[in-house]
């Protein structure tokens, strides 16, 4: 049975009970004297950042099994290749060149780049790469077209019939052999989809772009240790590969939401969906150069991730999950979302009352595990994709520092959700194609 994706209606009410919670578990300890008031900070301590660390000590703890990779000339499923465009022009010509070189039975491969009213020669080039890809079809969309990248994807969904839906970004870059790689680990596997490890091409352009591409290594590799304990994994949205019989069960893309993939991560999971997370080969992609960039497509990812967690809660909380998917799922709030709104109170709590924050023992453990990961994420061998930056002291105090921009978007995002309510708007991360 189909899942409905949610409206979100009432996103700004339970916005506002979520930042209310914390708002008193950031001020009350306030209240108790010291050191007793540093009791609940360290009694979550000591239980997330076990889980925390074993998570990141479970993580390839395995010797990791080669992906099987097919040939060519094997029975193969088809795969439909779905592609999201506006205004990419600098990017659009290099991707549809990649695929065109993508080794997989044409006659199971097919091509779909939805134009989403881009104003800009993204369509021109598409037409005029058409006699290059026999098996590409470039879909239009009116600019007006709602829904975003969600009503863009399903718009091709109603032309593609595919077994697999290999969902990409305009900038992506992959292995030639990449569908031989994944499709068959997603089969042996049996999961109802697979997330590609994300690989920054542009790691050396600057400190931002390193950081970034540290900080993805960290992400797949906390993924993968989550999934070693019975946890959970999320889609990324680029290099996702989607069972089409799970994403129809699952009602398709949400268009009520600003992160399409995080949105369906959950819907697969309440459907019993289990979704595998793969190291080799990586989806490369560009990271944003610019801090103005950077907090406009994190406030969306911040927005997109909270959204979720309101909409599904009732599924979240219910039996369809079992016991480790309850605590994994638990932990990862508390640390990724309450913790930054929580210490955010503390720390003004603590200004105005003149007094030391109570939740730094917390906080301390989020970035301890954090740098951790960070380093044994980059230590992590690489058979194919853009090299990682080493994790030198160097980088790992800059990546650590980087990485708590989150405990003031988290923040941000949860008092204007809280406080205002808006119309969803996709907001496209820009692209250089440098």
């Amino acid at each position: 049975m189909a899942i409905a994706c949610v409206n979100g209606e009432k996103r700004q009410g339970k916005s506002f009970l979520f930042l209310i919670c914390c708002a008193l578990a950031g001020i009350m300890p306030h209240g108790i004297d010291s050191p007793k008031n540093l009791f609940p900070a360290i009694t979550l301590s000591l239980l997330l950042g076990i889980y925390g660390l074993k998570v990141v000590l479970m993580a390839f703890s395995k010797a990791e099994k080669s992906p099987v990779v097919f040939s060519e000339d094997q029975e193969l499923p088809s795969v439909d290749v779905l592609v999201s465009a506006k205004d990419e022009e600098a990017v659009i010509g290099r991707l549809v060149k990649r695929l065109t070189s993508i080794r997989y039975p044409k006659n199971k491969l097919k091509i779909l780049i939805i134009d989403d009213g881009s104003q800009d020669r993204t369509l021109d080039i598409l037409e005029g790469l058409k006699h290059e890809c026999s098996n590409l079809q470039v879909i239009c969309r009116s600019r007006a077209s709602r829904g975003g990248k969600s009503g863009a994807l399903n718009y091709a969904l109603e032309k593609a019939h595919g077994e697999w839906v290999f969902i990409l970004d305009a900038d992506a870059d992959f292995h030639e052999d990449i569908l031989l790689r994944v499709v068959p680990f997603a089969q042996e596997g049996e999961w109802g989809a697979v997330q590609l490890r994300k690989a920054v091409v542009n790691s050396k352009r600057n400190l931002l772009t390193c950081c970034q591409s540290m900080e993805m290594a960290m992400d797949a590799f906390i993924q993968q240790g989550r999934q070693s304990l019975g946890g959970v994994v999320e889609l990324r949205g680029n290099g996702a590969l989607l069972n089409r019989k799970a994403l129809d069960n699952c009602g398709g893309f949400n268009e009520e939401t600003v992160t399409d993939d995080l949105d369906l991560s959950f819907r697969l999971l309440i459907a019993g969906s289990s979704i595998g997370i793969l190291w080799d080969p990586p989806i490369h992609e560009e990271a944003v150069e610019t801090f103005s960039a950077l907090l406009s497509q994190r406030q969306r990812w911040a927005e997109g991730g909270l959204q979720r967690f309101f909409d599904y809660w009732p599924f979240l909380v219910s039996n369809k999950l079992n016991a480790a998917q309850h605590f994994d799922l638990g932990s990862f709030f508390l640390l990724q979302y309450a913790l930054p709104v929580v210490s955010f109170i503390d720390l003004i709590t603590s200004i105005f009352t003149k007094s030391f924050p109570v939740f730094w023992p917390l906080s301390f453990v989020a970035f301890s595990m954090s740098g951790l990961a960070l380093y044994r994420g980059c230590r992590r061998r690489i058979a194919l994709g853009p090299a990682l930056p080493y994790p030198t002291p160097l980088n790992l105090i800059m990546s650590i520092i980087y990485l708590s921009h989150w405990f003031f978007v988290i923040p941000l995002i949860t008092i204007k959700m809280s406080f205002m309510s808006k119309n969803l708007v996709w907001v496209k991360t820009v692209h250089s194609g440098d």
